[in-house]
């Protein structure tokens, strides 16, 4: 054995044509074929665990999963026979259980297989011509019955039994729906078809004795016992365009046809040639798979309905539609969604469907989002990731990355990452890719399709082409181990470019066939290459002439290689052979012991070898070479392996092969030690973006971002919109509420008043009472005493009566005691006469007796003398006889001495073997009883586990939530902190000139301050000036007054005085004239006093004023000192107490309008007089306020009195604010603040007053 081990990591494939090629073994793991394996894949943790297939095996063509998931069946073809595995995949690893190869009947291959309920049995059906139905107890490997199904060499497309009886069977294929029954070991048909024969694909038990079956014209029939029930054709429905353009999740679509030898399963590629054109457009119904609401069926390409059971009826109808969504990655996005679904399966708890394809892809979909949204048609996912649906024709793999890259017939492009085990990119063209190779940076590939050859950028999402080359058919290409060149073949001509310049730096011509492979040397320097031509040449590029070459015609070789070290090239071809080749000459051959190699690696260290043969397998070998047969071969794939890579670090080996799988190996030495490289530098992590796209997505991320703001601004518009809504409403609420309170309370108080005078009356009507029954008990006893003296005179009375109808009653009885008694003796003197008669009757029928009774003796003595004659007669025949019999006894006798010995030989070994199955009953009745318990503990187990399940399986459903948006948030992350950076580079030169602004700003800040406090000043100046100026214009109009009132006086004085002269010659007159002119204008004390009164108030007044001015110059330098300090208060206190005083207006209104209410209450109830009368002067005062005149001025004196009053009253409220200002703790002046001028505030006084 080889010191080299491989082993199986992860597989990115599947077998489609593979029968029931899907299922579940619990609620996280499937099972499904993929190479020449079956795979555990664990959905939640996505691991895998590999089941390899059968040594030699040539393909899996069946499986089958036992009910209680205990047993997996593989249906194969090992060396040209068949042959079923069954393994126990309850062990760790899964182990081979039983193998069946050894069949007493002819068979080919077993193409369906089936479990029954218990496990026990298994159902097998073979290909035409046999046509076979096998029934075996398979833990015996025992035949229990054989039929044949069919005799025209129709398809058999599924066996399966009754889910609850092991006897019952159904079989349908190609006109042939039958119902089988296992009794007395055969298998007899039960049902008889009827109508016209269907070409049956698939069935479902959906209870004990009913089957849904589905045809290849879309009809679905109901079975029960045997007999339809019911019938529904599918329609076909194309899909809307919404399903058309979704492009969330991405597919493959492969336009090939597969090959279907080794299918069992019809595919649809079969079934278009076995139909007619009118067929082509009915959908087939090739799965169904059944639940505990009903069950699931395939309708045509890329179709999945549901039905349910209808309730009243025991029909189904259609609930729901799901469809495989369409790729936006493929070529031809219109029909990347058309493939048959050719098998299905639900989760143990039903919570999940899955479904395989035609195109080997595995999808998914849970049902509850099915139920959420009823009505729309829902849509599968995938399962993994898209996967290849045809042979991989090309494997390259990189040095910088973890991935490798891989290209098929099925016209696509797959970048995987084999250390998350994931697809990275994916991309399909409209012609077939033949080769890939992967720049050693990981950033490009090189890519040879039918038409172009083409080098294309491996971008964040998409792979984009850059340039062209006219290279047609390229089937092999490959970049150099620096990546500055890269060869590609076209024919027998190798073309080698330059990566920088992008220019044919050489070509290489020599070979007269296909050129198969090439490979480049550790320095570039040299190129090997070989072809079907048998010729191995080794280039050398500097001169572009052979250094070496090798020629064997009768080879046509498949794969080279060569030496780290340059020496040795390794090349395999279709002689079977692997040889070493070196300085033109073959140094040896080692024999492939008859398989062909077709694909060749050797590791980075020269120490291990591996390589592809055309059966699948891979060799794994140490070099160097072994001279005898010491290789490891592993089974991997179901077809020929195209090509073999090993990753940089030698850890990994990755092989694809024409079964359209790519498998992951680990390597380890035989000490199970990877053989590990050190790396100096980590994988990176960089990844090409073009310079468009990240402008569109900056421009795209702007575009959000203005809209989450538009969106922010808008919600929170709206939300201020709703809280005064709801402020309004809330106000609303209250006022009406309190309104109900005060009628509730107005109610609450009527009430009252009404039950404390209901109390009264109450009361008042119990007296009343009282006193009524106290006077009627007192009539009521007079009466009963009247009536009682009344009833015991009449008690004495009848008392008396009673006495006398005794006396009566005991005399009638006396009387009748005596007839009685006369009677009695007339009846004994009858009966004794009577009696007599009877006793005479009585002794004749007696002799009459005895007589009879002689007569009958008589007769009995002569029938028994007549019977001892004819006893003596018979006695003398059978003695006779008896002594023949014993003398025949003796001879007897002798025999049977000789039977009871060997009889009683015989029941000692019964007893021995009673005796043993005694004790054997009794072991068992004791296993039964502890399998009993053992079967409570596993199931009391398996529930624990089922739950423990349950509950790890939602917390890995969780973490793995959480993980997926942990890693959209590290990229949202990521970009956002690249563009934060540039953001911040923009901002720095910004942020300097804004540094500058705000000095700038702040200088011109204190300047405006400073223009500010010589406004306060001049402003307060201007003032003073206008409040003298008002003053001084007073006084000017007070001493034009005076004057004026002078000169009325000395003109009235100058006239009257006239009017004397006239009187000059009368002296009368004249003296009575000038003694009235006294009177008048002349009164001598009180002219004094008045005149020496107002200059007394003149110089009081000016001393007041001047007083005033100079304590209002001292307050307005205070009040300049600290105006700033006060304004922000000030305004503070004068919008509080216009909030105030429009809640005292709303209040008054609210006070107003509740006395209406309360008055008009009182008014309907009637209780207390009304209160607007007295509201009514109130008002009327309050409307012929504002309306009254002012008030008349009596004398100068008054006014100038009151003015000094209200200047005193101000100052002192000044002051007293200024002073409580002064004590408030925390209180600091701002300068270059004004306060309102004094006339707003007598003005606010006033309004305060009013």
């Amino acid at each position: 054995m080889s010191t080299v081990v491989a082993q199986s990591l992860h597989v990115f494939g599947l077998r489609s044509h593979v029968s029931n090629n899907v299922f579940f073994f619990d609620e996280q793991i499937i099972i499904f074929p993929s190479g020449n394996h079956c795979v555990k894949y664990n959905v939640d943790q996505k691991w895998q665990k590999f089941i390899p297939g059968s040594d030699k095996s040539q393909g899996m063509l069946a499986l089958s999963i036992s009910p209680n998931r205990r047993y997996l069946a593989i249906s194969e073809t090992v060396q040209e026979k068949p042959v079923i595995t069954i393994y126990e995949l309850s062990a760790v690893p899964c182990r081979k259980r039983k193998v069946l190869n050894n069949f007493d009947f002819p068979v080919q291959k077993f193409i369906c297989m089936a479990f029954s309920p218990d496990s026990k049995y298994l159902l097998t059906q073979t290909s035409p011509p046999e046509s076979n139905l096998v029934y075996w107890l398979w833990e015996k490997q025992k035949v229990m019955a054989i039929v044949r199904t069919d005799t025209q060499n129709n398809a058999v497309y599924q066996v399966s039994f009754n889910p609850q009886d092991n006897t019952q069977i159904c079989v349908t294929g190609n006109g042939m729906f039958k119902l089988l029954r296992f009794a007395e070991g055969t298998l007899k048909q039960t049902n008889f078809q009827r109508g016209e024969p269907q070409n049956y694909l698939a069935h479902t038990w959906v209870s004990d004795d009913k089957i849904v079956v589905g045809t290849d014209t879309g009809r679905l029939f109901l079975f029960e016992s045997g007999d339809q029930r019911w019938e529904t054709s599918i329609m076909v429905r194309e899909p809307t365009s919404e399903t058309k353009n979704l492009g969330v999740i991405q597919e493959s679509k492969s336009l090939i046809e597969f090959p279907t030898i080794t299918s069992p399963v019809p595919s649809y590629e079969q079934v278009v040639m076995a139909s007619s054109h009118h067929q082509l457009s009915l959908p087939q119904v090739s799965a169904i798979a059944a639940y505990s609401k009903g069950f699931a069926c395939s309708a045509g390409p890329g179709r999945v309905l549901l039905f349910e059971k209808m309730e009243e009826k025991e029909f189904y109808r259609e609930s729901r539609e799901i469809r495989i969504p369409v790729d936006p990655q493929s070529n031809d996005p219109s029909q990347s969604d058309k493939q048959d679904v050719l098998c299905m399966c639900f989760s143990p708890s039903e919570e999940t469907l899955i479904a395989s394809t035609s195109k080997s892809q595995l999808y998914s979909i849970t049902m509850s989002l099915t139920e959420i949204s009823k009505g729309e048609t829902a849509h599968f996912e995938y399962l993994m990731y898209p996967l290849h649906s045809a042979s991989i024709t090309g494997l390259a793999t990189c040095i910088r990355k973890p991935l490798i890259a891989t290209c098929s017939v099925d016209r696509s492009v797959r970048i995987w990452n084999y250390e998350s085990n994931t697809l990275e990119l994916f991309k399909e063209y409209q012609e077939e890719a033949y080769t890939i190779s992967l720049h050693p940076s990981g950033h490009y590939i090189v890519v040879g399709f039918a038409d172009k050859l083409r080098l294309m950028n491996l971008l964040i999402d998409d792979i984009r082409s850059f340039k062209e080359y006219s290279v047609r058919g390229c089937k092999e290409c490959c970049f150099s181990n620096g990546g500055h060149l890269f060869a590609a073949v076209n024919g027998n001509v190798i073309h080698i470019f330059s990566t920088t310049s992008l220019e044919n730096v050489s070509n290489l011509k020599g070979h007269t066939g296909k050129i198969r492979s090439v490979a480049w040397n550790t320095d570039d320097s040299k190129l090997i290459s070989c072809g079907t031509d048998g010729a191995v040449y080794e280039w050398n590029l500097s001169t572009g002439k052979r250094e070496t070459e090798c020629v064997l015609k009768s080879c046509s070789y498949n794969c080279v290689t060569i030496s780290p070290d340059g020496k040795i090239i390794f090349a395999v071809g279709s002689d079977q052979t692997l040889k070493e080749i070196a300085d033109s000459s073959v140094l040896r051959e080692m024999s492939a012991f008859d398989v062909t190699y077709t694909a060749i690696v050797i590791s980075h260290s020269g120490r291990m070898m591996f390589v592809g043969t055309s059966v699948g397998t891979i060799r794994a070998m140490k070099y160097p070479l072994p001279l005898q047969k010491e290789f490891n071969e592993y089974q991997a794939h179901c077809g020929p392996i195209t090509k073999m890579s090993l990753t940089f670090d030698d850890q990994f080996l990755l092989s694809v092969a024409e079964d359209g799988c790519l498998f992951t190996w680990k390597v380890f030495d035989k000490d199970g030690r990877g053989i590990k490289r050190e790396r100096e530098v980590g994988f990176a992590e960089e990844v090409l973006v073009t310079k468009t796209d990240m402008e569109e997505k900056v421009q795209v991320m702007l575009e959000l971002k203005t809209r989450v703001e538009e969106l922010k601004m808008e919600n929170e518009y709206q939300l201020r919109l709703k809280d005064m809504n709801y402020s309004e409403k809330v106000k609303e609420l209250t006022d009406r509420f309190l309104q109900e309170m005060e009628s509730l309370k107005t109610k609450n108080q009527v009430l009252r008043t009404e039950k404390e005078k209901q109390d009264a009356l109450h009361r008042e009507r119990m007296d009343d009472l009282l006193e009524k029954q106290s006077r009627e008990l007192q009539d009521l006893e007079c009466c009963n005493n009247q009536k009682l003296l009344l009833e015991y005179e009449k008690y004495q009375e009848l008392q008396l009566k009673s006495q006398r109808m005794q006396e009566e009653y005991e005399k009638q009885l006396r009387d009748n005691e005596e007839t009685k008694s006369q009677a009695l003796e007339e009846l004994t003197e009858f009966y004794e006469a009577k009696l007599q008669e009877k006793t005479t009757l009585l002794e004749e029928a007696q002799e009459d007796v005895r007589h009879q009774l002689r007569e009958f003796e008589e007769t009995k003595k002569q029938i028994e003398e007549d019977e001892d004659r004819e006893i003596q007669d018979i006695k003398t025949k059978y003695e006779k006889k008896l002594r023949d019999e014993k003398e025949s006894n003796l001879r007897l006798k002798g025999e049977t001495g000789i039977m009871r010995k060997k009889f009683s030989s015989l029941q000692k070994e019964i007893e021995e073997r009673t005796n043993d199955t005694e004790i054997l009953k009794g072991e068992q009745v004791k296993l039964q009883g502890v399998i009993k318990s053992l079967e409570k503990d596993i199931l009391g187990l398996k529930r624990e586990i089922q739950e423990r399940d349950e509950t790890i399986q939602d917390k890995e459903k969780r973490i793995y939530d959480l993980k997926k948006k942990n890693q959209e948030l590290e990229k949202f992350k990521f970009v956002l902190d690249y563009k934060i950076k540039e953001l911040k580079k923009q901002i720095e030169p910004r942020e300097n000139e804004i540094k500058v602004m705000k000095e700038q700003i702040q200088e011109m800040e204190t300047e405006l301050e400073h223009f500010h406090k010589q406004n306060t000043q001049l402003e307060l100046n201007i003032t003073e000036l206008w409040q003298k100026l008002r003053a001084t214009d007073q006084e000017m109009h007070r001493e034009r007054q005076k004057e004026r009132d002078l000169e009325a006086l000395v003109k009235r004085f100058k006239t009257d005085l006239h009017n004397c002269v006239a009187c000059l010659q009368e002296p009368r007159q004249l003296k009575e004239k000038v003694r009235a002119l006294f009177e008048k204008y002349v009164q001598g004390a009180d002219m004094v006093e008045i005149t020496g009164l107002n200059s007394d108030l003149q110089q009081e007044y000016t001393r007041q004023r001047e007083h005033l001015e100079r304590s209002l110059a001292t307050l307005k330098k205070k009040v300049v000192k600290e105006s700033e300090l006060h304004r922000a208060d000030y305004v503070r206190i004068m919008q509080e107490n216009v909030s105030l005083i429009k809640e005292i207006n709303e209040l008054r209104r609210e006070l107003k309008f509740t006395r209406s209410q309360v008055y008009d209450l009182e008014a309907a109830l009637k209780l207390t007089k009304k209160i607007q009368p007295l509201d009514v002067p109130e008002t009327e005062s309050g409307k012929d306020l504002p309306g009254m005149p002012p008030t008349v001025r009596l004398n100068e004196q008054e006014e100038t009195g009151r003015i000094i009053e209200m200047q005193r009253l101000e100052i002192q409220r000044l002051r007293d604010q200024i002073q409580e200002q002064e004590q408030l703790p925390g209180f600091h002046p701002f300068a270059g603040m004004r306060l309102p001028s004094l006339l707003g505030a007598e003005a606010d006084l006033k309004l305060q007053t009013k």
